[in-house]
């Protein structure tokens, strides 16, 4: 399978925020493909982002996957309730990441709406197809992702992975045209001046 490769990650983490979307994440499970488009991202700089886990240097045990290879899956368990999808960025060291906050499905829809749901996507309301994907909690729901695939390397598992060619499973080309949007990141009101950096970012 065609995958992104470990030398996209290392670049500048706000510019690998936006230049995620359009790609497609792909996960394995069982012996399904899940593919959803990525269509938005947030952007997270350890070095001097106060709204980042590792912040100053914090090294703890949920954060340590942070420090370590570009291209890997950082899944973090929040408020009790909901998992967060991250990818790791930048060198070894720079504790960066960038969190996927909404998806479009395209493979796999009625697994995934099974996973968010407990029902196939036919039988969905209107309501629960507006906000189908559009969350990073509703994201790792619908992929099944718990604190057990943090770790996985996005360029070596077969599990996870993400691609800029989902022609492999049969889907036209997601990167066309479309505008970038950028905006606050949502729900860090603790990160001072870090509150007003514009790096999240959506498809229109």
């Amino acid at each position: 399978m065609t995958r992104l490769s470990r030398d996209f990650y290392l670049g500048d983490t706000v510019r690998i925020a936006q230049n995620l979307l359009g790609c497609c994440l792909v996960r394995k499970l069982g012996e399904e493909w899940l593919v959803c488009r990525i269509t938005e991202t947030e952007a997270y700089v350890g070095r001097m982002d106060k709204a980042c886990h590792a912040y100053g240097g914090r090294r703890t045990q949920r954060t340590e996957v942070m420090f370590g290879e570009a291209g890997h899956a950082y899944i973090y368990f929040t408020y009790g309730m909901h998992h967060c999808l991250n990818f790791v960025t930048e060198p070894e060291g720079e504790a960066s990441a960038v969190l996927i906050r909404g998806l479009e499905p395209l493979l796999g829809l009625d697994t995934l709406s099974q996973n968010r749901f407990g029902k196939s996507f036919a039988e969905q309301s209107s309501y629960q197809r507006k906000n189908f994907l559009n969350g990073p909690g509703k994201v790792t729901q619908a992929l099944a992702l718990t604190r057990e695939q943090n770790g996985l390397d996005l360029t070596q598992s077969e599990l996870l992975f993400v691609t800029d060619s989902p022609a492999d499973f049969g889907i036209p080309d997601a990167k066309t045209d479309f505008t970038i949007c950028c905006g606050k990141r949502v729900g860090i009101d603790y990160a001072e001046e870090a509150v007003d950096f514009l790096w999240r970012f959506w498809i229109k």
